[in-house]
């Protein structure tokens, strides 16, 4: 190996080893600059909301029950917040409820939206 090889092979493995942590970095900054989605659910059917959903479009499984334990009954609301770090503020939706039908629906939420259920 020549003594040029040796350098630029060297100088190749030291901006290997800064290049990594930098593409690491690169990667913590652009999750910091994504911004959680707050809006409010509210439930203007006259059934109990039991469950209630949101997923990216581009998947075709459920993330969880945002509602959890809570159950939204007519006429409530509440405050929800999704920090799942997208750019993209296009959500599939859906909701259960107790009189055991379901509504699927697609909304784009940015942030301060209203989204209303009805009958």
């Amino acid at each position: 190996m020549t003594q040029w090889t040796m350098r630029s092979t060297l100088k190749s493995a030291l901006a290997a080893t800064i290049a990594v942590p930098m593409v690491a970095l690169s990667a913590v900054m652009a999750k910091a600059d994504t911004e959680s989605v707050t809006f409010t659910l509210v439930n203007g059917t006259s059934s109990t909301m039991t469950h209630f959903y949101a997923s990216p479009p581009s998947t075709s499984s459920w993330e969880e029950d945002i509602l959890g334990v809570d159950v939204l009954n007519p006429g409530e609301s509440v405050d929800i917040t999704i920090d799942d770090g997208r750019e993209d503020c296009t959500y599939d939706f859906m909701a259960r409820f107790s009189d055991g039908s379901d509504s699927v629906s697609s909304g784009t939420i940015c942030g301060g939206e209203t989204y209303t259920y009805t009958d």
